[in-house]
């Protein structure tokens, strides 16, 4: 267990390094129209919604990889809040703009995600003392 425990650790700090380079390249290309590897923005999102999407996903890359480093302790208590912030821009995406079939489907993923990193962020022994909350 311990062993799964650490693998899906890495898998955290990976996914964080993913965010953070995907929200900064979303960033990029909203502000100056250059796509660098492949186009992000999606035009059915108006401005403002495009950018809290690059916003949240650049900053939970980030301060998830910060907390992770520096084991800031409430690491947890702030992921918590961003995945529901995450949530509920995805639910606005997935209900107002979004056109794809799959949308649905999608956004029930995607929350059930952050319900999991969420509750091994708060219970598992790994990150509890990783973060110093035992």
């Amino acid at each position: 267990m311990e062993l799964a425990s650490r693998a899906f650790s890495y898998i955290l700090v990976i996914g964080a390094i993913v965010m953070a380079i995907w929200g900064t390249l979303g960033f990029v290309e909203y502000f100056t129209g250059q796509v660098i590897l492949l186009p992000l923005q999606n035009p059915t999102f108006p401005a403002g919604t495009q950018f809290i999407h690059w916003f949240l996903i650049s900053l939970s890359g980030y301060i998830y990889l910060f907390g992770y480093f520096s084991r800031w302790k409430f690491t947890p208590n702030v992921m918590v809040v961003i995945y529901a912030c995450l949530a509920t821009m995805c639910f606005i995406q997935t209900f107002d703009f979004m056109v794809r079939e799959d949308r649905y489907i999608s956004y029930v993923r995607e929350v059930i995600y952050y319900i999991i990193f969420s509750i091994y962020l708060f219970r598992s022994k790994r990150m509890q003392e990783h973060f110093r909350r035992d």
